[in-house]
This record gives C-alpha cells, structure tokens and sequence, in this order.
C-alpha cells in the first residue's frame, strides 16, 4: 500500500533575461521547486494531476547541470536542475 505523505522535491532554476536602462543584458535566475505528490505535479506556474502526466525523463549535460522533461498531455515542460533526479523520478514511477 502506498504512503499518502509519499512525495519527492527538487530544486529548478529559471533563467530571465532583460535589457536594463543601458542596454545591457541582464540575467535573473530564480530557483523553484518542482514537488510530486501522490495526487499530482507542481511547478511554480502549474499544477499537474497524475493522470495528466505521461512520463518523465531526464538529459544530463555535465556532472552538476541537465534537463528534466515533464511530458503531459499538454506538453512537454523542460526544467534545468543541478542535481540528480533518480529519486524524483522513482517517485513518480512508483506513483503511476
């Protein structure tokens, strides 16, 4: 039987680029949480039930930096993160 408070949290960055009063390029980056539930998916500007979510997978670049793909039936969501997934995505996996 699975454990209601299962759920598994990682950090994403955002990067925002602006040009200031000096024309300069600017670069903002936030950091975000990506948290799944037994229930669902949630970023910073959305929210995924389960059943919306179609599979997970992750592209490595180096030893710190890769992508996270959400793939949902309305997309696929790209996430920069600078840790190893394994256990994000064993959560979900365990979920479907």
């Amino acid at each position: 039987m699975m454990n209601e408070k299962q759920h598994a949290v990682i950090i994403y960055t955002e990067v925002e680029r602006k040009i200031d009063l000096y024309y300069k390029l600017q670069k903002i980056a936030t950091h975000h949480e990506l948290m799944i539930t037994p229930e669902s998916v949630k970023t910073a500007r959305a929210e995924f039930t389960l059943n919306q979510v179609l599979d997970v997978s992750y592209k490595p670049f180096s030893s710190e930096a890769g992508i996270l793909y959400l793939h949902t039936n309305q997309g696929v969501f790209p996430f920069n993160i600078h840790s190893n997934p394994q256990t994000f995505i064993d959560t979900f996996r365990s979920l479907k």
